[in-house]
């Protein structure tokens, strides 16, 4: 019998790689997004797009010793630009600032995951693995808010850092308890997206430090 999905296409290597174009495009289209809310030109929303899409992933791979993927494969850069002028094309609508938000919160599910796949497979502690997730996930979206002049999203009290933090955990155990790559991916990222979905919906929130600091 003829499988429904090809074996090939359901490796780690496959399933994880589509995973890390998604997220680079989704991050650059969040960055383009921020460069509209300014009203900058196309070459500083390419570069806006750039710097978001392949920021957090070239943290995370300096400090795991590997070589920064987009110097390795030019078609991460082109991913960037492409969504960039996507997003330039697009033009003013009512709903793109809206959008931000959502792509925001499915690149952070995603790069979780791929932060800490990538920091797996080189070996690193599991703990490391899960914060490498979260740093792949959330450094491009500082760096964008920086340059944009917006507040940190390590700032804000909503639900996104932890999302990330949640999707790369799940993947790191699934993983520890055996579970195959793809389906430890989507079950990762579908739990990561779901609690940002939640924040963005009802406004859930983590607890702030109870009392008052006094100096």
């Amino acid at each position: 019998m003829t499988p429904l999905v090809d074996p090939n296409l359901a490796t780690p290597e496959t399933v994880l790689g589509a995973l890390d174009f998604a997220g680079v495009a989704v991050f650059a289209a969040t960055g383009a997004l921020a460069a509209a809310r300014q009203k900058h030109d196309l070459v500083t929303f390419a570069f806006f797009g750039a710097i978001t899409g392949v920021g957090g992933g070239t943290l995370r791979d300096l400090l795991i010793g590997s070589p920064v993927f987009w110097v390795q494969d030019w078609r991460y850069i082109a991913v960037c630009l492409a969504a960039s002028v996507a997003v330039w094309l697009v033009g003013a609508r009512q709903w793109r600032f809206r959008a931000l938000l959502w792509l925001d919160a499915v690149g952070l599910a995603a790069y979780g995951v791929l932060g800490a796949a990538k920091a797996d497979a080189a070996g690193i502690a599991p703990l490391i693995c899960i914060v490498m997730g979260a740093l792949t996930a959330c450094f491009g979206g500082v760096v964008r808010d920086l340059l944009a002049g917006e507040p940190s999203i390590l700032l804000r009290r909503e639900i996104t850092v932890s999302a990330a933090l949640v999707a790369a955990t799940i993947f790191v155990v699934a993983q520890a308890m055996g579970l195959a790559a793809w389906p430890a991916a989507f079950v990762a990222s579908a739990c990561g997206f779901a609690l940002r979905a939640g924040a963005l919906v009802w406004g859930w929130s983590l607890p702030s430090f109870p009392g008052t600091v006094t100096r």
